[in-house]
């Protein structure tokens, strides 16, 4: 079994062009991953001279390759609980940006010719109690009266056993527009792409220092290979540990890095697979501390979730690698002792909404916080924040939001196991 992301392990690894590090350029990103890479495509298209810093030496190799593999849409949070707060014309104006970044990355794939396993068979939320299809079925009710989404459809038990292998689920909501791909595919066409229209990735540069010059959105980049003056800067790092927490504090005060965790079973057959998952939609569980599944185009089983309250590590990793393994049990006992190919973490950037967060503060632009549900709205904000760079404020869908700092949060989140417990109740007593 590898400790290592089944997308970025089964992928070529993109090879960027060599090139010295320029003095300076029009766009600096800060981050390869989706959101960086995304939004380096778009610029370079506009003719702009930009440079992508990624402090790694592969690009998309944490959140961006370290997840379930999942492009969905629907929000991280309940549709009803962020109309009640926020009301229902912004509600439905953050429900439908989650489509539309279903669709950006749909486009991406088919105008860039990435070949990714790209298919669009929806997703299924499954209700693991009796009493939480209420919820589900509520949901959908005031998805459709509000006028935000008529595209989904609640299937009881009978329904959900017609194409889930398990006994476990009372039923389930589909969201029809979802999507699914392979993450490490689609990340090496996209680097590809964003590099083919002119766009220089610099893998291995860490950026230690941002320094403003003047009052506008000029900066200069310092980084142990040399220094990059920037008319504009993206900051798009996500919960990256990299650079300490000296000109990213103000961000990393906002954001709660939890780990994820996912296990990839050996090949199961075609056969197998198919009946296992016959729909072979992606799937995720009704809970916080809640389940995530879908088959690859190789047949395997990949399943993942919160199996702990911690920042993965080989040592948390192994733990978690058993939480999962009963928890796939649970669901397909069937599957008996399959084999385990691969266990990964990867770090969540979760905010304390659990919604995305992108603007402009101090003459630097940055777009994060996607909480889980950022395959595909990383890729979105990458092209929305280009275009606010070129002048557009309102492509920005989460502009104008306030963005308090999280109480007690000023380095390395030591509360994650509190967290835990709290969460863990919550589902008990739910």
């Amino acid at each position: 079994m590898k400790l290592d992301s089944y997308w970025t392990d089964s992928a070529p690894a993109f090879a960027p062009a060599v090139h010295a590090l320029p003095a300076q350029v029009d766009v600096a990103i800060v981050g390869g991953g989706f959101t960086g890479l995304s939004a380096a495509l778009a610029l370079a298209k506009r003719g702009a001279r930009v440079a992508v810093l990624e402090a790694g030496t592969r690009v998309a190799a944490e959140a961006s390759g370290r997840n379930g593999g999942h492009v969905n849409n629907g929000l991280a949070v309940d549709y009803a609980d962020v109309a009640a707060k926020v009301g229902i014309e912004k509600a439905r104006a953050w429900y439908r940006a989650y489509d539309d970044a279903v669709d950006t990355v749909a486009r991406l794939v088919r105008d860039e010719a990435i070949d990714c396993d790209f298919m669009r068979h929806g997703k299924l939320k499954l209700a693991t109690r009796a009493n939480q299809m209420a919820a589900l079925e509520n949901s959908a009710r005031r998805l459709a009266g509000d006028g935000v989404d008529t595209d989904v459809e609640v299937l009881d038990a009978a329904q959900v056993r017609s194409e889930v292998q398990s006994e476990r689920f009372h039923g389930g909501l589909l969201y029809k527009r979802s999507g699914q791909m392979h993450m490490g595919r689609f990340a090496q066409g996209l680097a590809s792409a964003a590099q083919r229209h002119g766009a220089q990735i610099h893998t291995g540069t860490q950026v230690n220092r941002i320094e403003r010059l003047g009052q506008g959105h000029a900066h200069r980049l310092h980084t142990a290979g040399g220094t990059v003056t920037a008319q504009q800067v993206l900051l798009a790092t996500g919960a990256t540990r990299h650079g300490g927490y000296g000109s990213f504090g103000w961000l990393r005060r906002r954001i709660v890095p939890i780990g994820s965790f996912i296990v990839v079973t050996e090949p199961l057959g075609a056969e197998r697979a198919q009946a296992l998952l016959a729909a072979r939609r992606t799937y995720t569980t009704v809970a916080n501390i809640h389940h995530y599944f879908r088959l690859t185009a190789d047949h395997r089983l990949v399943f993942g979730g919160r199996a702990r309250f911690s920042v993965s590590s080989p040592q948390s990793d192994m733990a978690s690698r058993e939480i999962l393994r009963a928890g796939l049990a649970q669901t397909f006992p069937q599957l008996g002792a399959v084999g385990l190919d691969y266990c990964w973490g990867g770090v969540v950037d979760m905010t304390q909404d659990r919604l995305p967060h992108a603007g402009e503060r101090n003459g630097l632009y940055y777009a994060m916080g996607y909480s889980g549900h950022g395959t595909q709205m990383s890729v979105h904000m990458g092209e929305r924040m280009a275009a606010v760079m070129n002048g557009d404020a309102d492509a920005n869908p989460w502009r104008g939001r306030d963005w308090p700092a999280i109480p007690g949060h000023f380095g390395p989140p030591w509360f994650l196991p509190a967290v835990g417990l709290y969460y863990s109740l919550k589902d008990k007593l739910a």
